[in-house]
C-alpha cells in the first residue's frame, strides 16, 4: 500500500506485538474490520527480545541446575553447557528474527498489515511512512489502540554512547559469550540474565542500586535469589550506584565508576535499568498529549485525557503492569469494550456487573525465571499494610515442610509467604521462591483474584507429594 489515499478502519492498531495481536484478534471477531501498524517484527520485543528468547536461554541453565540438585542425576552431569547449542535453539525460538509467520497468522485473522511507522494525524487518523517512503493515509470510524510497548531506560552517564552498553535486546540475541559482563540493575532482567550468562560460561557482576534484588517483591525474594546467584559464581554488589562508564575509542573492555570510587571493569555492560514508553514518535501532540509520556487509561484502556472515545492505550504504555501477560489480558478487555461501544452495548464499570469489561489489577502476577525462580501475585505485606488492610502474614519454608519439595530437588532452598486480610478472610498476596514454583502461580492467581474464602482454600486439596503441598502448609499457618 501507498501513496496517500484515505484508507478507513473500524480499528486501527499502531504496534503488532503479543497486545497488538491480541487487540486485532478480539475486535475482528466481534466483526470489525482492523488494521494493524507495525514498523519492525511481527510479534514485539516480546517474541525476539525479550520474554521468548531469555527464557530460551534461562532452560538450558537451569535444567542443569535441576539436575546437579538431584542425588544420582548430579553425577551424569560432566560438562558445561553448550553455549553455540543454547544459542541455536534460541534462534529457533525468535525463528531467526523472521516474522513471515506471525505476519501470516496476523493476516489469516483478517486484518490488515500495513508495514511503517504509525503516527497519529489528529482525531482518528494515523499516518503511516512506508519502508518505500510512501504515506498510507488512515482513519478509524471506532478507535485507535495505542500498542508500542516500551525500550530500555538508560542513565544519563557521560561516555554512555561511546561506550555501546548492552540493553535486553543485545542480552537476548548475542550469538558470544562475554568473559566477562557488568550488569546494571536488580531487578527482573538483571537477575534473569544474570542466571543466563554465568551459565553460560560469563564471569557476571550484578550490580543493584537498591537496598536488594527484585526490590517490588517481598524482601526474602532478593535475598534467596542474590544468595543463589552468589553460590553460582555471580559478583553481587548490592546498594552501589554507576556513576561513570567508559570505552575509549567505543572498542575493548568498558569501565563502569562506582559512586564509593571503585571501579569494575569487563567486557560488556548490560543496562537492566527500568523502561520508558515508546510513545516520544508516535504523533501525540497532534491530538494534544505529551509525546515521550505514559498514557493514563480508565479501566477499559481507554485514554482519559481524550474525549470522544476513541484513543485507548494497552500494554506497557499505560505503565499499569510492564508485563507481556498483562498487556494480553488489558487487549482483552479493550477488544471487548471496542466492540461492545461500536455496536452500540452498555459497558458496565462494575467488575462484578452483568456487562463489565472492565480491568482489574488487584491479582498481577509476575515470575522471574532465574535460579531460583521467584513469583508473585496481588500485595506484599509492607503493600497491603501501607494500604490500610489488617492482615496476618505467614510464611513456610517449603524444603523443610512439603516432602514434593524435598523429592525435587536435595536440599531444597526456598520460602512461600501468604498475606491474609484477616478482615474479609482471603488473599491479598501470594510469593513463591525455589525451584520449580513458577507452576505455582497461578493458583495463587486464581485465589487472589477471585477473592476466595480461606475457609474455601482448606477445600482445595493439593496433590502428594508435589510442591504445591506449600498450600496446605500456609493454611495450617493460620490455626
Amino acid at each position: 500500500m501507498s501513496g496517500a489515499a484515505q484508507d478507513a478502519y473500524d480499528v486501527i492498531v499502531i504496534g503488532a506485538g503479543p497486545v497488538g495481536y491480541t487487540v486485532a484478534g478480539r475486535t475482528r471477531a466481534a466483526g470489525l474490520s482492523v488494521a494493524v501498524v507495525e514498523r519492525e517484527l511481527v510479534g514485539g520485543e516480546c517474541s525476539y527480545w525479550a520474554c521468548i528468547p531469555s527464557k530460551a536461554l534461562l532452560r538450558p541453565v537451569v535444567a542443569v541446575a535441576d539436575a546437579c540438585r538431584v542425588a544420582g542425576a548430579r553425577q551424569a552431569v560432566t560438562g558445561t553447557v553448550d553455549a553455540p547449542a543454547v544459542f541455536g535453539r534460541r534462534d529457533t525460538w525468535v525463528t531467526s528474527w523472521n516474522d513471515e509467520g506471525q505476519a501470516a497468522g496476523l493476516k489469516s485473522l483478517g486484518a490488515e498489515l500495513i508495514r511503517g511507522h504509525g503516527r497519529l494525524d489528529g482525531h482518528r487518523r494515523v499516518a503511516v511512512k512506508t519502508p518505500d517512503d510512501g504515506t498510507v493515509a488512515l482513519t478509524a470510524r471506532h478507535a485507535v489502540a495505542i500498542c508500542t510497548g516500551s525500550r530500555t531506560a538508560l542513565p544519563e552517564l557521560a561516555g554512555l554512547a561511546e561506550a555501546r552498553p548492552w540493553t535486553n535486546r543485545h542480552a537476548t540475541d548475542s550469538h558470544a559469550v562475554p568473559g566477562r559482563l557488568a550488569i546494571v540493575g536488580g531487578g527482573g532482567v538483571g537477575v534473569e540474565m544474570a542466571s543466563a550468562w554465568a551459565g553460560l560460561g560469563s564471569a557476571v557482576t550484578l550490580l543493584a542500586q537498591a537496598d536488594g534484588l527484585l526490590s517490588r517483591m517481598e524482601p526474602f525474594a532478593g535475598e534467596l535469589v542474590g544468595r543463589a546467584l552468589a553460590e553460582a559464581g555471580v559478583d553481587v554488589r548490592i546498594g552501589v550506584t554507576v556513576t561513570g562508564i567508559r570505552r575509549p575509542g567505543g572498542a575493548g573492555p568498558v569501565t563502569l565508576t562506582l559512586e564509593d570510587g571503585g571501579q569494575v571493569e569487563a567486557d560488556e555492560a548490560l543496562f537492566a535499568t527500568g523502561r520508558q514508553p515508546l510513545t516520544d514518535d508516535i504523533g501525540l501532540d497532534t491530538v494534544g498529549l505529551v509525546p515521550g509520556s505514559w498514557l493514563e487509561v480508565d479501566d477499559t484502556c481507554m485514554v482519559r485525557a481524550l474525549t470522544g472515545g476513541w484513543l485507548y492505550a494497552l500494554g506497557d504504555v499505560n505503565h499499569h503492569a510492564l508485563l507481556t501477560h498483562q498487556g494480553k489480558y488489558q487487549a482483552r478487555i479493550a477488544g471487548a469494550a471496542i466492540a461492545a461501544r461500536a455496536a452500540g452495548q452498555p459497558v458496565d464499570p462494575s467488575p462484578w456487573g452483568p456487562h463489565a469489561i472492565t480491568a482489574d489489577y488487584r491479582a498481577v502476577p509476575q515470575v522471574f525465571f532465574c535460579d531460583p525462580p521467584a513469583g508473585a501475585v496481588g500485595l506484599t505485606a509492607d503493600q497491603a499494610e501501607r494500604a490500610g488492610h489488617h492482615i496476618r502474614v505467614v510464611d513456610v519454608d517449603p524444603g523443610q515442610t512439603v516432602p514434593g519439595a524435598g523429592l525435587y530437588a536435595d536440599g531444597y532452598a526456598g520460602r512461600a509467604r501468604m498475606v491474609v486480610d484477616v478482615d474479609h478472610g482471603y488473599l491479598l498476596g501470594v510469593t513463591f521462591v525455589g525451584p520449580g514454583v513458577e507452576e505455582l502461580i497461578h493458583s495463587a492467581t486464581i485465589a487472589v483474584a477471585g477473592q476466595v474464602p480461606v475457609s474455601r482454600l482448606w477445600h482445595a486439596v493439593p496433590c502428594f507429594p508435589s510442591i504445591s503441598e506449600v498450600w496446605l502448609r500456609l493454611l495450617e499457618g493460620l490455626t
